[in-house]
C-alpha cells in the first residue's frame, strides 16, 4: 500500500493547516481527528478511485500551538 504524509504547516487552538509532501493538496480542519478525516476527502478528490490505494499519515514534528509556545517561554 502507497502512502501519502501531510505534514503540519500551522497549529493554533482550533485550526490546523497541512500540506501533502508529493501532491498539491492542502488542507485544514479544527481538530486532529477532522484533518484525518480532511486527508481522505482530499485523496479521494485528487486521485478518484485509485485512493484507496493509499494510505494517510498526519505528521506533525515539532509544532505546538501558538499559546503553549508562549507558555514555554515563561
Amino acid at each position: 500500500m502507497r502512502e501519502i504524509v501531510f505534514r503540519v504547516l500551522s497549529e493554533s487552538p482550533g485550526h490546523l493547516e497541512a500540506r501533502a509532501e508529493e501532491h498539491p493538496i492542502t488542507i485544514t480542519a479544527p481538530s486532529l481527528e477532522e484533518l484525518h478525516h480532511e486527508a481522505r476527502e482530499a485523496l479521494i478528490e485528487h486521485l478518484g478511485p485509485v485512493h484507496s490505494t493509499f494510505r494517510t499519515r498526519i505528521r506533525r514534528d515539532s509544532l505546538r500551538p501558538q499559546g503553549m509556545r508562549a507558555m514555554a517561554h515563561h
